[in-house]
C-alpha cells in the first residue's frame, strides 16, 4: 500500500527573508519527482514586530505586492496549492505567532473575513483554497468554530500537546482535519499512511527549506519512492470523499 505524502511550506510572503525564494527548492524537487505536491500557506498581511532583524514597519499585505500575487497565481496547479495562514501571523507588538490562539468566535470570524477580503482585492480569490493552518498550530475553540462558519473546509493542525490543548477538543468536531507528521530537523522524516511534512519559508527558522534540508528530503523520497503517492491536502482528508460525491 502506498503512503500519501504532502510537502507543506508555511509563511510564504512578500517578506524579503520569508519569500517566494523558497519555491526554487520546490522546483529542484519537481525536476526529480514530477508529481510532487506542495501546499503553500500564506499569511495575507504578514507582520513580524518582535525581532528587530526581521521586523517590518507595516504589514506586508499581499494586495500591495502584485509581483508576489502574479507569481503565486501562475505556479503550476499540478504541483502547487495555496492555503490560508492568518492575517498578520502574530499579534503585533506582543508576539510574532499565535494569532488565533486566544480569539473569541467573533474575533476569529472577523479575521477570516479580513483574510478573504485581502485575497479578493489581490485577485487571488480563485487561487486560494479553503484550507487553513493557524500560525504556530495554536487555535482557540472559538476560532475553530469560526473557521467552519467562514467556509474553511480543511484545518491543518498539530497533535503535539502544546498545540492540541489550545483546541480544547473542538478539532475533533471539525469535519476534515489533517495533523502534520514531521517538521525537519526537529522531527525525523518518516512515512505514515498520511504524511504531511512541514517546512518554513522564513530563512531564520531552523525548519527553513534550505539546500541541506532539500537534499535530505530528496534522499528520503528516493529511498521510499515505491511507497509514496504525492497528494494535496484535501486528498488526505474526508473532504476528498465529499468532493467526489458532488
Amino acid at each position: 500500500m502506498q503512503n500519501l505524502v504532502n510537502i507543506s511550506i508555511d509563511d510564504v510572503s512578500p517578506h524579503p527573508r520569508s519569500s517566494i525564494k523558497v519555491v526554487d527548492r520546490c522546483f529542484e524537487l519537481i525536476n526529480i519527482f514530477p508529481n510532487i505536491k506542495f501546499s503553500l500557506f500564506v499569511p495575507v498581511a504578514y507582520w513580524r514586530t518582535m525581532r528587530k532583524e526581521v521586523s517590518t514597519p507595516t504589514p506586508l499585505c499581499i494586495e500591495e505586492y502584485p509581483y508576489f500575487c502574479k507569481f503565486i497565481e501562475n505556479l503550476p496547479k499540478k504541483n502547487f496549492e495555496i492555503c490560508f495562514h492568518g492575517v498578520y501571523h502574530g499579534i503585533p507588538g506582543k508576539s510574532d505567532n499565535d494569532e488565533f490562539q486566544s480569539l473569541s468566535y467573533e474575533e476569529a470570524l472577523k479575521k477570516f473575513t479580513d483574510m478573504k477580503k485581502i485575497v479578493k482585492s489581490s485577485g487571488l480569490e480563485k487561487t486560494f483554497k479553503p484550507i487553513f493552518r493557524p500560525p504556530a498550530w495554536r487555535m482557540s475553540p472559538g476560532s475553530i468554530r469560526a473557521a467552519r462558519a467562514a467556509g474553511i473546509r480543511v484545518l491543518a493542525l498539530s497533535e503535539k500537546e502544546y498545540a492540541k490543548k489550545t483546541y480544547a477538543g473542538e478539532d475533533e468536531k471539525f469535519r476534515s482535519v489533517l495533523y502534520y507528521s514531521c517538521n525537519p530537523p526537529f522531527d525525523p522524516l518518516f512515512l505514515s499512511q498520511k504524511t504531511e511534512i512541514v517546512y518554513h519559508a522564513c530563512e531564520w527558522d531552523k525548519n527553513y527549506l534550505s539546500k541541506i534540508l532539500t537534499k535530505n528530503l530528496i534522499d528520503f523520497l528516493k529511498l521510499n519512492e515505491d511507497k509514496v503517492k504525492f497528494s494535496f491536502i484535501e486528498g488526505m482528508t474526508n473532504e476528498s470523499k465529499e468532493n467526489s460525491k458532488n
